[in-house]
């Protein structure tokens, strides 16, 4: 069939060339999967699956194996045989490439998918596709724009990919075209970022993950300082130290160079094998010369930039308050993880700093009611305290935030802290306020309005169950930021390392100066402070055609004194070196202006007022679709050749708080039954802040944007299973088994509550089942036992387990899933009650949209609206109506138990009671959740 060249309205950018041998990047993966068409037969081991899941027919494109799996040779006749990944550093504005060609040498079509990761903090500027000489371009459109040609595709199924979050630092790239018997496709994708200078240095990362070997496999980096380079290293743990010989490096004074070009017999892990060993990150430092000067500036084409990073500056003193999360959701790992952290900043804290320590769960305790000097009594008292530190109780952000601003401001009042001094506090929290003041806007109020201006707060969020834009816009309030803290083993060294950047301030109060009537649409140029190992960068344009020069003044605080510099330089000299180097695209300083004027606006518009955030919108919006920079308000949309149907699919930038997208199965469940196409991705838009499950058995589920709570019973027979997850998508099952009292009189109502819990993740080979007695976990052929009468702890690539002595355990599946499963212990010798467990989702966020059962419903928002609360027919009890999924309801207002943080008392949760066993509320009846086994399947 004849291709079509198609005529997209937005201009592809001029630098991505079309060059058959260039490449991209920074940072990325590179992988194909492959999907048969046509005649297609599943393989034995997908017709089991399929068979267990009941599915009587097999959709022609359900079929996906990755090529090169396990780094082996793809046997299936597509395969990369060209991949360049080509950097260029001008500034520290990386502008990067990425160009990935395949061939299919099979006598079918097949569908290959081009995978890269790249910075959180890039922008993509183009994509473009080049089948049979062809080439399919990507447009940059506002995202509205853009999503209502996305949601056609999806009406028609026909979406191949987007852009989502993968790990700390990285997102994903990922799009799919179908190519003929021996044809090729050219994938090609560039991005740019600003490198962010990180305790005293620059890092590129390109992550090389090619899944098979790749005949031309082909890394360069070039980095042109003018301002000249320090020093320029390399480091890639995936290269054994016989080979990283054949990593290339020159340096000179203002230019670096760094090449990896392996053959196809240095890429194997063996002689005698196909399993590549390129899997891994490439990381390249370098940091750039300094002295205690103005800085460096660059103009190219009338913008300049300007870079002000000063050295041989004495440290100006700090004053730290710690304000720590110590609520029950702490409790385990993270609280470990926290005290051993906190002990080392404590050690690394310079005798001049002053500090003090607030502990808060639904109160706060501030340690010996004052601040102190870092003196090694002090901190070796501090770390006594610390060690003291253990969780328990619910979470108040409000209280313990305005008392650390009411202990600075009579610390300075009373004229204990340093004239010359930064203050700051440090908020630590991994979940949302739900004690004292638990509105998070009325708490932003609150600290911005206490604080006025004077101090910064950063704000750690550990974990995802904390909600991050509200901890990012009460840093950003407060002349802050916010960090998220993953829930790791280094978790400790992530906390370190943030403090690290804070630790040493060198100057206050900095004000850049340029010539007023010369110099327009400036960036921001007044800091709070500059601290060691970071950089200072303002750009603008230059509006004066006839300016000769440009005289930056630099006006600061030191420890000790006023600071003021001056830098002047030539335009046409700073001009002609930029020039010199023929191998940097030439309009950097105006891209890298586009870069930071946007990326400074996405913040402002986070504490914005409404009337100010739509000028911000637009001007970020204006700037995006001028520079083609794929950021949160845009989308690049991507239209494939014809015989791919003109195929469209939509790269969003996701936010922190935003969800992976999914891909779909067929499926049934009670009241509902689905029939999608696997290649139409949906996601879970928000999730409840608290679903869970306990006591006899009482279930309660957040609604309303987690402003209210429904709560429901299920009436059960001891020994019955009842599925509470089901996620085809992510192959997840959790159910539960019900238990009876040890008597069971005649005519009486049966009390039953879960003895018993079964969690699977097939794509993990994951099976635990926790009982009131022990915890096992089955893992491949392996099997492990641990009892409730110890504490211990069990860590895996794919999963992890933390277990409380008699108390509870967290259980952590990859990044799909945390659960808290809590112990409840009754006299041995009750004549009626039993042991028995309670179930708790702190984090559902990467379940698709299909996850289903009892709770799993309910891990999609979920709206009601609640009127006609009148004296219900419980004395003290009202009642209401409710309208929820097109079912008007009778509701009783009560409470219920959360035992997360207090086992034995438990914390009220007010919630809206649905009688008769949630009718109404849950899809279908009680009885269609019974399952046959504990790691049986609910869907059909």
């Amino acid at each position: 069939m004849t291709k079509k060249k198609l005529v997209l309205p937005e201009k592809p950018d001029k630098f991505a060339q079309k060059n058959n041998t260039e490449a991209q990047e920074d940072n990325e993966p590179i992988g194909l999967t492959t999907n048969r068409h046509g005649k297609s037969h599943p393989s034995k081991r997908d017709e089991l699956q399929l068979q267990r899941r009941g599915q009587k027919g097999f959709p022609s494109k359900t079929l996906k194996r990755s090529i090169g799996e396990h780094g082996k040779k793809p046997e299936n006749g597509l395969e990369i045989y060209s991949m360049k990944i080509d950097c260029k550093v001008t500034s520290r504005f990386a502008h990067n490439m990425v160009i990935s060609r395949v061939v299919n040498r099979a006598n079918e079509s097949k569908e290959a998918f081009f995978e890269i990761e790249l910075p959180k903090t890039a922008f993509i500027t183009n994509f473009s596709m080049t089948l049979d000489g062809v080439t399919y371009v990507g447009a940059v459109k506002e995202k509205e724009v853009a999503q209502q040609q996305y949601q056609k595709a999806v009406s028609r199924g026909q979406t191949a990919g987007l852009v989502k979050a993968s790990g700390r630092k990285m997102e994903k790239f990922k799009v799919s075209v179908n190519i003929g018997p021996t044809k090729k496709v050219t994938f090609e994708l560039t991005y740019e970022e600003l490198l962010k200078r990180h305790l005293g240095k620059y890092e590129i990362q390109i992550r090389v993950k090619p899944k098979q070997l790749v005949k031309h496999f082909q890394i360069d980096v070039h980095i042109f300082e003018p301002q000249g380079i320090a020093f320029l290293d390399f480091d890639a743990k995936f290269l054994s130290n016989n080979l990283t010989s054949i990593v290339k490096k020159t340096l000179t004074a203002t230019r670096g160079h760094v090449s990896f070009k392996p053959t196809l017999e240095q890429q194997r892990k063996c002689p005698d094998c196909d399993e590549t060993v390129l899997d891994g990150d490439f990381i390249i430092k370098y940091d750039v010369n300094r002295d205690l000067s103005a800085g460096t500036v660059q103009i190219v084409n009338g913008y300049f930039v300007h870079h002000f990073a000063p050295a041989n500056l004495t440290r100006i003193p700090k004053n730290v308050i710690f304000v720590i999360d110590h609520s029950g959701s702490m409790s385990g790992t993270k609280m470990r993880q926290t005290n051993e952290a906190l002990l080392k900043i404590l050690d690394d804290m310079n005798t001049k700093d002053h500090f003090a320590i607030i502990i808060f769960d639904d109160t706060s305790e501030t340690w010996k009611n004052s601040i102190f000097q870092a003196t090694p009594n002090n901190v070796a008292e501090a770390k006594v305290f610390v060690r003291t530190i253990s969780a328990r109780g619910g979470t108040d952000i409000n209280a313990p935030m305005l008392k650390a601003v009411r202990l600075l401001d009579k610390s300075h009042q009373d004229k204990l802290l340093p004239e010359r001094s930064v203050s700051m506090i440090i908020l630590l929290t991994d979940g949302d306020p739900n004690s004292g003041e638990s509105n998070p806007t009325k708490i932003q109020e609150n600290v911005k309005s206490a604080i006025n201006g004077r101090y910064n707060v950063y704000c750690l969020g550990f974990g995802y169950d904390v909600k991050y834009s509200f901890l990012e816009k009460m840093s950003l309030d407060n002349d802050g930021v916010a960090r998220r803290i993953y829930e790791d083993s280094d978790a400790p060294l992530q906390l370190q390392g943030f403090y690290d950047e804070v630790a040493n301030p060198l100057l206050l109060d900095i004000e850049l100066h340029y010539p007023e009537n010369a110099i327009s649409e400036l960036t921001q140029a007044n800091f709070r402070q500059y601290y060691d190992g970071s950089e200072i960068v303002v750009a603008g344009k230059i509006s004066d055609d006839d300016l000769q020069s440009l005289i930056a003044e630099v006006f600061a605080q030191t420890a000790n004194e006023n600071l003021t510099l001056k830098a002047e330089v030539q335009v046409s000299e700073v001009e002609n070196i930029t020039q010199q180097q023929l191998y940097i695209f030439g309009d950097f300083t105006e891209r890298l202006w586009a870069y930071l004027t946007i990326q400074q606006l996405l913040e402002k518009r986070v504490s914005a007022e409404t009337n100010e955030k739509k000028n911000l919108t637009d001007r970020i919006l204006e700037l995006s679709l001028k520079y083609s920079f794929v950021t949160p308000l845009t989308s690049m949309v991507v239209t494939k050749p014809e015989e791919n149907k003109n195929d469209s699919f939509v790269a969003d930038k996701p936010s922190e708080d935003e969800k992976v997208p999914i891909q779909q199965r067929q499926y049934s469940y009670p009241g509902h039954a689905y029939t999608t196409s696997l290649a139409s991705p949906s996601f879970i838009s928000k999730r409840p802040s608290f679903t869970y499950v306990d006591s006899d058995p009482h279930f309660v589920i957040s609604i309303n944007d987690h402003s209210d709570a429904i709560c429901f019973n299920i009436d059960g027979k001891p020994g019955a299973i009842l599925n509470l997850v089901t996620d085809p998508y992510t192959d997840f099952v959790v159910n539960g088994e019900l238990i009876g009292e040890k008597k069971i009189e005649a005519n009486k109502k049966i009390n039953t509550y879960f003895g018993k819990f079964g969690i699977v993740n097939n794509k993990m080979d994951v099976k635990v089942e926790v009982s009131t007695k022990t915890i096992t976990v089955f893992h491949g052929e392996d099997k492990i036992v641990f009892p409730w009468s110890a504490t211990a702890s069990l860590t895996k690539e794919s999963f992890s387990i933390s277990i409380i002595k008699e108390r509870n355990l967290t259980l952590t599946m990859g990044d799909d899933a945390t659960f808290v499963i809590v112990l409840h212990r009754v006299w041995k010798n009750h004549p009626l009650h039993r042991d028995f467990l309670g179930f708790y989702t702190l984090d559902s966020h990467r379940f698709s949209n299909m996850t289903h059962g009892l709770l799993g419903q309910f891990y999609h928002e979920i709206s009601a609206e609640i009127y006609n609360i009148h004296p219900g027919l419980d004395e003290g009890k009202s009642d209401a109506t409710m309208v929820v999924k097109g079912h008007k309801l009778r509701v009783t207002r009560g409470y219920q138990k959360d035992y997360r943080f207090d086992p034995k008392r438990g914390t009220n949760v007010p919630c809206w009671f649905v009688h008769y066993n949630g009718k109404g509320f849950i899809d279908g009846s009680p009885t269609d959740y019974v399952v046959s086994s504990l790691f049986d399947y609910l869907y059909s």
